[in-house]
């Protein structure tokens, strides 16, 4: 059978109030095996890890099993290489603490107009705070593209990071990260990727992007809110010495989190991660197998629909679409009507059953660069369950307020 989309929307129960959910950027509903494994987790009872009785061992036990899934999910070279968070916002600002305690004066630092604020600002303000230097690599405003090379030009022997998106939050660019991240190790710098908007949209195989750092959020491929993640390779990461109170563990990727972990929301993870993997009905074999089966198939179903989506929309008259990339891209599709502002926009298609972003989305360089500064655009971005019809209930409503 492979993938089948109306399979998998039968497992949404969000899905069942027949609204067009084209907002998946902003975070993708969840599946019952995941409400399920959530909700079971707070009836069956956690207590504390480290209790010598068996809530205890549960909540233990449920933490490893996260850190195993998300391993398998972005291809981590170990279960321990994979640290928890709140969002990826709060990871980033934990690790820019960490990594921005050696700078010194002359550092440099590289950041891009491509990337979400989180991957911006955290390492932004810590190189100001070091006296160490930002360089900022330049989108292409006509094309949505950041060429490897606009980074690469900037990278040197005193950078310390290079912080680079996999995919724009509304653009959908995926830059080519391995040319960048292969330049930056050159220089010993380290490499913190920002996949938030990636991993719902690729098979993730971290030694073939060559980050160092890469961090993800569960709410945008399934999962619940309240689980991000950094993984990484571990002698970066068992490098690192974050600030932490006395008495947690100084072993790694533990001494990285902050207070006690979500399990119940871990236990969703994991559900999130074994639903991905048996997208495809075919898929066979170990979690990993069959998450690249099943990987592969939802991006066939996704770039289908996207095609649809981009053209429909270049075929409109009076509706302009920011930066169009030719290279490789998320199903997202950020654009503007001329008559309209983005939140009107949004309010007439929720009228008509569609619900999409509007604003800048925190991709403020962005917003900036292209020249529609705060009130941004309209953000209409397909999932693994979006189908063709939710595609042509957008597409239909735009002509008729462009008509």
């Amino acid at each position: 059978m492979g993938f089948d989309v109306e399979k998998v929307r039968a497992q949404y129960p969000a899905l069942a109030d027949g609204r067009a959910w084209l907002d998946g950027a902003a975070g993708t509903q969840v599946p019952q095996p995941v409400i399920d494994a959530v909700s079971d987790a707070y009836r069956i009872g956690m207590s504390n890890v480290g209790g010598p009785y068996e809530s205890s061992r549960r909540a233990g036990g449920v933490v490893a099993e996260a850190r195993a899934a998300v391993a398998d999910l972005v291809g981590a070279p170990d279960p321990a290489c994979v640290v928890f968070g709140p969002s990826m916002t709060a990871l980033t600002y934990r690790f820019a603490a960490a990594l921005a305690d050696g700078w010194r004066p002359g550092d440099e630092v590289v950041v891009t107009q491509l990337d979400h604020d989180a991957n911006v600002r955290p390492w932004v303000q810590h190189a100001q705070r070091a006296g160490a230097t930002v360089r900022v690599a330049e989108l292409d405003p006509a094309t949505g593209e950041l060429p490897a090379q606009r980074v690469t030009d900037l990278i040197g022997e005193r950078t310390k990071l290079v912080a680079v998106t996999a995919a724009s939050n509304v653009l959908g660019t995926m830059p080519e990260l391995r040319t960048i991240t292969d330049r930056a190790r050159q220089v010993g710098a380290i490499s913190y990727v920002d996949g938030v908007q990636h991993c719902p949209h690729a098979h993730v195989q971290l030694a073939e992007l060559g980050a160092d750092l890469y961090a993800t959020s569960a709410y945008k491929w399934a999962g619940p809110h309240l689980a991000a993640v950094v993984a990484g390779d571990a002698w970066t990461l068992e490098n690192l010495h974050p600030d932490k109170l006395k008495p947690s563990p100084d072993t790694s990727p533990d001494r990285f989190e902050l207070g006690t972990n979500p399990f119940a929301a871990m236990a969703g993870v994991v559900a999130a991660v074994e639903h991905l993997a048996e997208l495809d009905s075919d898929a066979d074999g170990s979690r990993a197998e069959r998450l690249a089966v099943s990987r592969r198939a939802v991006l066939a179903h996704e770039d289908a629909l996207a095609r649809t989506l981009f053209d429909g929309i270049a075929a409109l008259d009076g509706v302009v679409r920011y930066g169009a990339p030719q290279g490789p891209c998320t199903p997202t599709a950020f654009f503007g009507l001329r008559d309209l502002e983005p939140s009107a926009v949004a309010e007439r298609l929720a009228e008509r059953g569609l619900n999409v972003s509007h604003g800048h989305s925190y991709a403020w360089e962005v917003v900036h660069a292209l020249g529609i500064g705060p009130k941004g655009g309209v953000r209409a971005s397909l999932s693994h369950y979006t189908n063709e019809s939710d595609v042509r209930r957008l597409l239909d409503a735009l002509g008729d307020l462009t008509a």
